[in-house]
């Protein structure tokens, strides 16, 4: 059976960082599952954690007025969900919610965050990690929200 730190060290999100930075890693983490249809995160909610999709799909939804809830992107296996524990106050910017039944890594963003304070050079490898994926999204979600606006509501025409 894999351990927690055997399945950090498969994530190309965690390529090369040493044995000891994910045994400490996986010290804050857990295997978690959720239904079909299931939140894994709400808008405004208290962000305490980042998820590891091991396998499934998740929508990392928003609700526009005249439109209801709108899916920005589909993230599927091997995807990280979530970097708002990293930046107070610690709250959710979009719902995220499960498509199928979703396996993730569940890791506590206080314990890391802790342990980040404690070792600089593993928070600078881990946010340099996570402003990647921060950039690439906002990319995403900036080509989807053009899109959108492109082609107007039948009421605005």
């Amino acid at each position: 059976m894999k351990t927690l730190t055997d399945e950090l060290s498969e994530h190309p999100f965690f390529s090369g960082l040493t044995d000891a930075d994910l045994e400490l890693i996986a010290g804050c983490g857990e295997n978690v599952v959720f239904k079909a249809g299931e939140f894994i995160a709400r808008e405004n909610d208290s962000a305490d954690y980042f998820f590891l999709l091991r396998h499934g799909r998740v929508a990392i939804e928003t609700s526009i007025k005249e439109r209801g809830s709108l899916c920005l992107q589909t993230l599927k296996d091997g995807d990280i969900i979530g970097w708002s524990w990293l930046f107070p106050p610690y709250r959710w910017s979009f719902d995220v919610r499960a498509l199928a039944q979703t396996r993730c890594v569940r890791l506590d963003g206080r314990c890391l965050r802790d342990k980040c304070a404690a070792d600089n050079r593993l928070g600078y490898q881990l946010m340099q990690r996570f402003a990647e994926i921060m950039t690439d999204r906002l990319q995403h979600t900036r080509l989807q929200l053009l899109n959108i606006y492109d082609h107007p509501t039948p009421e605005s025409s």
